[in-house]
C-alpha cells in the first residue's frame, strides 16, 4: 500500500540517549478514521516514538510522513498547529488558572486587543457540549478530579482540529462510566476521520476499541495486526517475548496480629473521608476500592499526615500514633507512594540516586556531611532489588519509563524500613510485565510482616493480590470484604451505596 493511503507513516526511526538506544528502526502506520493501539512494556519505546512525532525529541534517523508529506515538527506548539495533538498520561496543566485558560493557553481570543473571557467561555462551552463534558469553563482546574482534568486535555486536543490524536493511558484514572463516555468521544472523532493512536496497558480495552494494534519491544517494531484477530495471551507474548502464564503471583503472605488500628477517622477539610474504622494486620494486603470521588486517596493522605484529621484515632502496635505531617509519619514507620508520580512523586530533573535516598536523607549524615558511598550503595540496592532498567544511577529519573520510575519510588520508601506501606495506584500506567514484578514485590513485603494498604481502580488487581478489601463510597466506608467473599459485582454494589 502506498504512503498516500496512510494519514501517518513513521519509518525506520532511531533515537539514542546516553547509555541506551530508545528506538531502533521503529515503525508505525496510521490510517485516517481508525483507532490504532500502540502497546509494549515500559521502556519499549512507545513514549519516545510519540515524542518524536510531537516534536519533543528529534530522531537520529528515519522519516515521518503526514498525508504522504515529510514532516518534522520543532516542538509541541508547531505539532498542534500542524494537526497533531497528544494527551499525556502525566497531565501538565496550570493548576491555579481556570479550565478555559488552560484550554486556550497561548491563543486566547481577543477583542479590541484585550483577552475576551466571554468569548473564551463560549468557545469552551461549545466544545464541551459537543463532547458531552460536564465541567464549568470558569472552574479552577486544580480543583477538578484527575478524570475531569483528563477530559479537559482531550477537549483541548479537539480544539486544535487535530487530524492525529495521541491518547497516552487515557483511562488510568477513570471510572467505568467515564471510560464509556471517553469511548463515545473516541468513536465520534474516529467517525469524523481523525486517526487515533491509543496507548494503554489494559488489554480488554485495546481489543474492544482498536482497529489495529502495533507491538513494540526494546525500541523495535515487533508486529502490526488487526485487533479482531488478537487475544490477550497473544499480545502479552509479543510484548514480553515469552508466555506470561500467571497474571498474579501466588500468595505467600500470612496475615498475623493487628498492626494498625483506625477508628472513626475523619479528615479536617472537605471533601474528605468520614468516620472510617478498620484494622490492618501484620503481613496483610488490604485493598481499597471505590469509584472516583469516593475519597480513597484522602483516606491514605489523612493516615499519612499529608491531610489533617479532624477526629478519630490511629494506633500502631497498640500505641496511639499522631502523624501530623509526612516527616513524622516516616519516623513512625509509615511510607506512602502517591498516585501522581510526576506531580508529587519524582524529582524529574534529578538523578536516580537523589530520588532513591531523599526520604531517608538523615540516615546518610555523618559529622555534618553526607556519605556519598553509602548513598550510592543504597541506590544500587534499589536498582538491583527492584530490577530498575537504567544506564546508571546518575541517570535523570525523568528519562526512565513510567514503570521504572515507580520502582525507584518504591525503593525510596523501602530504604526507610517502614512497617506500614500506603500505595495509591501503584501500577497505574505500568505494563503487564512490570505489574507482575510489583505484585510480587508487594506480596514479598507482606510475607516479611509489613502491613500494606493498596488503593486501585482496577478491580481484578485488588481481587488478585488483596487479603481483604475495604470499599469506600462518598467518603464513607461502605463495607469490608474477605477476599473469598469478594466479587466485582459486590464491590460495585457497595461502591454505589453512598455515592
Amino acid at each position: 500500500m502506498s504512503g498516500e493511503s496512510y494519514l501517518l507513516e513513521m519509518k525506520g526511526l532511531d533515537k539514542s540517549f546516553p547509555g541506551v538506544k530508545a528506538l531502533d528502526q521503529a515503525c508505525l502506520r496510521l490510517k485516517a478514521g481508525t483507532v490504532h493501539a500502540l502497546m509494549g512494556e515500559n521502556g519499549a519505546g512507545k513514549s519516545t516514538l510519540m515524542k518524536c512525532l510531537f516534536g519533543i525529541y528529534k530522531p537520529d534517523a528515519g522519516e515521518i510522513l503526514i498525508s504522504g508529506k515529510a514532516s518534522r515538527f520543532s516542538g509541541p506548539k508547531e505539532a498542534m498547529e500542524g494537526g497533531v495533538s497528544m494527551v499525556h498520561q502525566e497531565l501538565n496543566q496550570v493548576l491555579m488558572r481556570s479550565v478555559m485558560e488552560n484550554l486556550w493557553l497561548g491563543r486566547f481570543p481577543k477583542r479590541y486587543g484585550f483577552v475576551s473571557h466571554r468569548e473564551m467561555a463560549a468557545r469552551t462551552k461549545a466544545i464541551f457540549d459537543d463532547l458531552g463534558i460536564d465541567v464549568n469553563p470558569r472552574s479552577i482546574i486544580g480543583k477538578l478530579s484527575v478524570s475531569q482534568r483528563q477530559m479537559v486535555e482531550i477537549a483541548k486536543a479537539v480544539s486544535y482540529n487535530a487530524k492525529i490524536l495521541v491518547l497516552d493511558e487515557p483511562t488510568s484514572s477513570l471510572t467505568n462510566e467515564e471510560v464509556e463516555h471517553l469511548f463515545e468521544i473516541i468513536k465520534k472523532l474516529r467517525d469524523g476521520g481523525v486517526g487515533i493512536i491509543y496507548i494503554s496497558h489494559r488489554m480488554e480495552e485495546i481489543l474492544r476499541i482498536s482497529d489495529e494494534v502495533t507491538i513494540m519491544r526494546d525500541g523495535k517494531w515487533i508486529a502490526t495486526e488487526p485487533a479482531h484477530g488478537l487475544t490477550v495471551d497473544k499480545i502479552i507474548k509479543m510484548m514480553v517475548g515469552r508466555d506470561l502464564t500467571q497474571r498474579f503471583p501466588p500468595k505467600t503472605n500470612v496475615p498475623g496480629e493487628p498492626l494498625l488500628s483506625v477508628k472513626e477517622l475523619s479528615g479536617a477539610y472537605q471533601p474528605t473521608c468520614r468516620d472510617v474504622s478498620f484494622e490492618l494486620r501484620k503481613g496483610e494486603i488490604l485493598g481499597v476500592a471505590g469509584l472516583v470521588g469516593s475519597r480513597r486517596t484522602e483516606l491514605l493522605e489523612t493516615i499519612f499526615g499529608i491531610a489533617r484529621h479532624a477526629s478519630g484515632t490511629i494506633s500502631k502496635n497498640g500505641a496511639p500514633t499522631n502523624n501530623r505531617n509526612s516527616s513524622e509519619a516516616i519516623r513512625n514507620g509509615f511510607a506512602m507512594l502517591t498516585e501522581e508520580r510526576r506531580a508529587n512523586g519524582i524529582f524529574g530533573r534529578l538523578d536516580i540516586t537523589f530520588n532513591s535516598v531523599i526520604a531517608n536523607i538523615n540516615h546518610y549524615k555523618k559529622y555534618g556531611f553526607l556519605s556519598g558511598r553509602q548513598m550510592r550503595r543504597d541506590t544500587q540496592w534499589v536498582i538491583d532489588s527492584l530490577k530498575v532498567k537504567t544506564p546508571s544511577h546518575r541517570t535523570h529519573i525523568r528519562n526512565l519509563s513510567g514503570g521504572n520510575q515507580q520502582k525507584v519510588i518504591l525503593g525510596r520508601w523501602l530504604l526507610t524500613s517502614p512497617d506500614v506501606l500506603l500505595l495509591d495506584e501503584p501500577t497505574r500506567g505500568i505494563d503487564v510485565g512490570a505489574k507482575a514484578e510489583i505484585y510480587q514485590l508487594i506480596i514479598n513485603l507482606a510475607a516479611e510482616g509489613k502491613g500494606i494498604i493498596v488503593v486501585s481502580s482496577e478491580m481484578p488487581e485488588l481481587l488478585g493480590i488483596s487479603d481483604r478489601i475495604i470499599v469506600m463510597s462518598g467518603g464513607q466506608m461502605a463495607g469490608i470484604l474477605d477476599i473469598a467473599d469478594a466479587s466485582q459485582e459486590e464491590i460495585m454494589r457497595l461502591a454505589a451505596r453512598y455515592a
